[in-house]
């Protein structure tokens, strides 16, 4: 009888452990697709950072206007590139940084909506063929952005759902490491529709 006791225990103890394994390896996969995820944001990011410095030369060489848009352009790209590589690393796990980061480049693309608008008033800088094309490549990074946040959210969602799911979270709670990940919130006011005028 001691025998068959003793063989259940191990059978339960060897499922139970192939179990911890399992779901240990789950997360350790998902939290890799949340970071990989993260870099394809970051890249993304950096696309647009690249792109500023020739987008303001450009508008500066072919007009000389609206030198408090074009300021405020260059000091928030100024802003996100003070984020250093440290405190990008740990974003994904703390929602203060993430919150930091966001306003950052919130605050960017706050600049570059700005700087857009203002070109509609001279018809003269929308002509610049230069000013046309980054416009454009800025449009389709700004598009990537969105995307790859969207990809980020969607990462990150998995990761939580598979984490905070039960027995994982007990096996998630033992080990210590796997905590849950931040989202891209939308800008404020960003339910607000934009009003235009003529």
């Amino acid at each position: 009888m001691t025998k068959i006791v003793l063989i259940v225990l191990v059978v339960v103890a060897a499922i139970a452990g192939f179990s911890c394994v399992g779901s240990y390896n789950k997360l350790v996969g998902l939290e890799q697709g949340v970071e990989g995820q993260w870099a394809q944001v970051e890249n993304a990011y950096q696309r647009r950072a690249d792109l500023v410095p020739n987008l303001v030369e450009t508008v500066k060489g072919a007009a000389k206007f609206e030198r408090d848009t074009l300021t405020a352009v260059t000091e928030a790209r100024a802003r996100v590139g003070q984020l250093s590589p440290q405190a990008s690393e740990r974003i994904v796990n703390d929602p203060a940084a993430m919150e930091r980061f966001q306003q950052a480049q919130d605050g960017l693309s706050s600049a570059l909506s700005r700087l857009l608008v203002v070109s509609e008033q001279y018809p003269d800088l929308k002509a610049t063929a230069n000013f046309r094309d980054l416009q454009v490549q800025l449009e389709g990074t700004e598009n990537r952005v969105t995307v790859e946040r969207m990809r980020f959210n969607e990462a990150a969602q998995q990761f939580n759902t598979a984490r905070n799911s039960f027995p994982t979270v007990v096996m998630a709670g033992l080990f210590g490491r796997f905590a849950e990940k931040t989202y891209f919130k939308a800008q404020a006011g960003a339910a607000t529709a934009p009003r235009v005028q003529f």
